[in-house]
């Protein structure tokens, strides 16, 4: 206790059996004493402050990028075209939107291989559709289901159709096709050929087509070459509508039902804008007309919905000599009904109608639906070339 005292040093020997209360002071408010309050190992503090010092850097990083990293452009990589003067050269640097669609419509659309002789003591002019290679695919499949068109100009309602060939973009055709023409109207006629996309449910796209005016061309010989295919011109035509039906031929019974559905687009006859359409169905047998049946009347409706079956009754040795006239019919009740559009059917029709009645051969017994566009009547009556109005009676089974 002596030499403790001189040494001015205080000590005190704790109580036996008491417990021994060892305590870390730190001065209030300081940074020890806030972590002293945190009820964490020190190695946890220290991995949360190095992941918080990582994150502080990072958005750090980030704000001086989007701040400074955008750079601006060089002087040499600007172009103006205010200091240029000429449009010679503006066009070079930046050419018209119009010559980028002609461009456009100009390529891509495939070529048609074809061939022409004129038969000067025939008066006919015969043309030769050989095949196309290269066509613009219409199909979202990459492909496109083409025929061709061809006509003359000096009379544009005589038209001649191929096959149609499917899922090919280079069909061969190899079919022939004879014109009537004289001398005289050959200067003044232009021969077209329009390749389109056949569609059975919708419109039939144009893909492109050849027009050959033959005063341009000599005829002392025969022609044979290819051209490219320009865009369809635009021609606008009487549009007298569109009907839609179906047929099914069943040979052991011989009936054939036509399912008349719908039409639309049809040509406005009355006063107001509208029409009251009903259709007509003849058939023709030899030429001759035989038997008919008609739908209901749709009151002031251009777009008339009808559902409505006609069976007839044709013998299978019969089917081969029979024509099938839809005509579409303006209702009156003062004066005579008036014809809105006709087509046929049958093995002396073409194009669509001779497709339609093929498939309907080939698939006895299964209704097949179609889309027509309606023709002309008196066109219709000129190809149907009716000798009288006779009926005849039904032929022995």
């Amino acid at each position: 206790m002596t030499v403790a005292a001189r040494n001015g040093r205080s000590t005190a020997s704790p109580l036996a059996g008491s417990p021994v209360a060892i305590t870390a002071t730190a001065r209030p408010g300081s940074l020890g004493g806030w972590l002293s309050r945190i009820p964490l190992p020190k190695w946890a503090l220290i991995a949360v402050a190095v992941a918080v010092g990582v994150v502080l850097l990072l958005f750090l990083i980030c704000i001086i990028r989007c701040c400074c990293g955008k750079k601006k452009p060089r002087k040499k990589e600007r172009v103006s075209l205010h200091t240029v003067s000429s449009p010679t050269t503006a066009s070079l640097v930046q050419p018209e939107v119009e010559d980028l669609e002609h461009d456009v419509e100009q390529t891509g659309r495939g070529k048609l291989q074809y061939s022409l002789e004129y038969n000067f003591r025939a008066q006919e002019l015969k043309v030769g559709v050989k095949q196309a290679a290269e066509l613009k695919a219409m199909d979202s499949r990459g492909t496109s289901d083409p025929y061709v068109i061809a006509y003359l100009t000096s009379d544009v309602k005589k038209k001649y159709e191929t096959k149609v060939y499917r899922k090919t973009l280079n069909p061969v055709f190899n079919e022939s096709f004879t014109f009537q023409v004289s001398q005289a109207e050959v200067p003044e006629s232009t021969l077209v050929m329009q390749v389109y996309d056949f569609s059975r449910f919708a419109k039939h796209n144009i893909i492109g087509e050849v027009r050959l005016p033959l005063a341009s061309i000599s005829l002392q010989h025969v022609i044979e070459q290819w051209s490219d295919l320009a865009p369809g011109s635009k021609v606008k035509e009487e549009q007298l509508g569109e009907i839609c039906f179906s047929l099914r031929y069943v040979p052991s019974t011989g009936k054939l039902t036509v399912l008349i559905l719908e039409a639309k687009k049809l040509k406005r006859m009355d006063s107001h804008g509208l029409s009251d359409p009903f259709v007509k169905v003849h058939i023709i047998l030899n030429r001759k007309k035989w038997k008919k049946k008609r739908t209901s009347v749709k009151k002031n409706t251009l777009s008339p919905y009808f559902n409505e079956v006609l069976v007839f009754e044709v013998p299978f040795s019969q089917i081969q000599n029979v024509d099938v006239v839809i005509s579409v019919w303006d209702h009156d009740k003062v004066t005579k009904n008036e014809p809105i559009g006709k087509l046929f059917l049958g093995c002396r029709a073409t194009g669509n109608q001779l497709r339609h009645w093929s498939d309907m051969l080939s698939n006895p017994r299964r209704p097949l639906a179609q889309w027509h566009t309606l023709q002309p009547p008196d066109v219709v009556d000129k190809a149907l070339g009716l000798k009288s109005h006779l009926k005849l009676p039904l032929p022995p089974r």
